[in-house]
């Protein structure tokens, strides 16, 4: 089944055409066999059969008079009556001669003048030149017939062939062309789906087409794009309203505790305060998502030049390992920011940082290798989790609310991506950030 699977075609046209094709040559192949078992076969036969027989009334009609005169007598008559040409060698060896009885054509004529001779033949055929020749033991020589070609073979078997090569021909370009016009509606909805799936716009112009089950696919597609659009804007506007609400008792909050003085009390409560405005913006920053920020092709080597800048200007150090650069098309702040918080993060827990970037035709990955306690491997995919903190590492006095790698992760999924945690070579963590081009 693994062979199979990996011989057949992975494109849906590649696949229909197969399905179309496949009973169409499995019927020309039978019935090609058959024709060629049976009519090819019979019709061979009963035409060596004829010229046998017409053979056998030459050699009756010579006799046992092979002179000149007589052989030249019969060869008119075969020549005017059969299409024969008769000579006769009185000295010939027939053992030196070829014999083409290996031949479908020559096994059925040696077959049919075995019935009518008790001497030897020989069989001859001469495809370039379309001739077929009998010679056999007469008197003390070679008796030589030659016949045309066609008086053995049957033109309604290449007429046949031809014609299912024809048909088969005109049906696979008919079939290719309705099969590239069903499919295109759903290459287009794989298309736009795939846009949708990176963050990007629906275009206006994509309206859905094709047979029913297509258009049915486009119209739910449409559906669902307008109520994930719908859902998104009210968020937005909701956390917008929420923000507002809760910076404002906050901001009150921080000047009453100015008031207070410098008392234990208040320093307390002042960072408590801190505390709660730092884990609401966290939460803000986890449901805002990317905003409204456009997409725009960017050069990575530029994203991570800023980045190095900044991260050098915060005092810290990070290795950026040189790279061919190349060009994808991005939330320059969104993702800008999603890969300062991942390094940030790195160098948190570990003291050598270093960023590189691996490529192949298809995709690009930004790798954050970190020398730390690393995460272990049963609890990878738990940090990916709103809210989920590795006690041993992140706590709130780090700053870690289990809110930095879920929003990264859903910043990297709006740009149809992939971030995956893994075992870094420097003994730390790896995340790797991979991105299609």
């Amino acid at each position: 089944m693994k062979f199979i699977k990996r011989i057949l075609p992975r494109s849906l046209l590649g696949r229909s055409l197969l399905i179309l094709m496949t009973p169409i040559i499995l019927i020309q192949l039978i019935t090609t066999y058959i024709f060629f078992d049976r009519h090819w076969d019979k019709v061979t036969d009963r035409l060596s059969y004829a010229v046998a027989g017409e053979i056998a009334y030459i050699v009756h009609d010579i006799g046992n008079d092979f002179s000149e005169d007589n052989i030249e007598r019969v060869s008119q008559n075969a020549v005017k009556y059969f299409n024969f040409l008769v000579s006769y060698e009185p000295e010939g060896d027939l053992a030196a001669l070829p014999d083409s009885r290996g031949t479908m054509v020559g096994k059925a004529l040696h077959t049919e003048l075995s019935r009518e001779f008790t001497q030897d033949i020989r069989v001859l055929m001469d495809v370039e030149e379309k001739w077929i020749e009998v010679a056999l033991v007469a008197d003390e020589g070679i008796l030589s017939i030659a016949m045309p070609q066609r008086r053995l073979f049957s033109s309604s078997g290449y007429i046949f062939l031809l014609w299912m090569i024809a048909i088969s021909i005109t049906l696979l370009v008919i079939a290719i062309l309705f099969m590239r016009n069903q499919i295109r509606p759903i290459r287009r909805l794989a298309v736009v789906a795939e846009r949708f799936g990176r963050g990007q716009s629906v275009p206006d112009t994509y309206k859905p087409e094709g047979a029913r089950e297509v258009r049915q696919a486009g119209r739910a597609f449409l559906d669902m794009h307008d109520r994930l659009r719908r859902q998104i804007e009210q968020r937005t506007a909701m956390l917008a309203g929420i923000s507002h609400d809760l910076r404002t008792p906050l901001t009150r909050m921080k000047l009453q505790t100015e008031m207070l003085g410098d008392t234990t009390d208040a320093y307390e409560l002042k960072n408590d305060i801190s505390e709660m405005e730092r884990m609401v913006n966290a939460y803000l920053d986890f449901v805002r998502g990317q905003g409204d920020e456009k997409m725009q092709k960017i050069s990575l080597h530029d994203v991570l030049q800023k980045i190095e800048l900044n991260i050098h200007r915060s005092g810290k150090s990070v290795l950026f390992q040189p790279f061919d650069n190349m060009h994808l098309t991005l939330r320059p702040l969104s993702f800008q920011r999603c890969l300062v918080n991942l390094i940030q993060n790195a160098t948190k827990y570990g003291e050598n940082v270093e960023v590189s970037v691996l490529q192949d035709d298809m995709s690009v990955s930004i790798l954050i290798d970190d020398d730390g306690v690393g995460i272990p491997q049963d609890q990878r995919e738990d940090v990916l989790k709103p809210f989920f903190r590795v006690e041993s590492s992140r706590n709130l006095d780090t700053g870690g609310i289990g809110l930095g790698l879920p929003i990264a992760q859903d910043i990297i999924l709006s740009h149809g991506g992939k971030l995956e945690l893994e075992t870094s070579p420097k003994g730390g963590l790896r995340v790797a950030v991979t991105l299609s081009k």
